[in-house]
């Protein structure tokens, strides 16, 4: 018998935040395109939410957090991971990743990139 493994996941979720280490940034803000990918093992197939990952909870979760200014990005990925995990215990791994784009510094540079991952213990 074949082992499933299901993803669901949200990709290139645009957002206008004020996340950033220095006041102005927080002040001013900057775009921010974000990536969600949970795994888990299928706990059926009837054709219900119930038994998946419901990628429009995924889509509130990234938008509320990102209403949250916080210094560091890892600390918005870590507050997405949480909450995911609170409305599905039963994802195996998530990846959720952050691009500032433009980010305020001397040179020419596309985006800034942070990622976090989590892996389930069980």
């Amino acid at each position: 018998m074949s082992h499933l493994k299901q993803t669901v996941a949200l990709k290139d979720v645009k957002c206008f935040a004020l996340h950033g280490y220095y006041p102005e940034e927080q002040l001013t803000g900057n775009h921010f395109v974000v990536d969600l990918e949970t795994a888990f093992t299928p706990q059926g197939f009837d054709d219900e939410l119930a038994q998946t990952v419901n990628y429009e909870e995924l889509n509130n979760i990234i938008l509320a957090e990102m209403k949250h200014t916080q210094k560091l990005l890892e600390t918005v990925l870590n507050n997405i991971i949480s909450k995911v995990i609170e409305l599905y215990p039963f994802v195996d791994t998530i990846q959720v990743s952050i691009k500032k784009l433009n980010p305020p510094m001397p040179g020419q540079i596309g985006h800034s990139f942070v990622k976090l991952s989590y892996t389930s213990a069980k």
